[in-house]
């Protein structure tokens, strides 16, 4: 589970758009370009490199 107040202040480091947790994939999604970052141990890992794409 990511905290609530992290995810109002984390933002794509990709594109700045806004992020939203998918709690079922353990991942941040962004909201505007669709890169998703990996969730680890409850810790974003907003990297560019380690993202998914669609």
């Amino acid at each position: 589970m990511v905290d609530k107040e992290l995810l109002e202040i984390l933002a794509c480091p990709e594109c700045k758009g806004d992020v939203e947790y998918d709690e079922a994939n353990e991942r941040i999604i962004c909201c505007q370009c669709g890169l998703k970052y990996p969730v680890r141990d409850g810790i974003p890992v907003m990297l560019v490199e380690e993202a998914e794409r669609d």
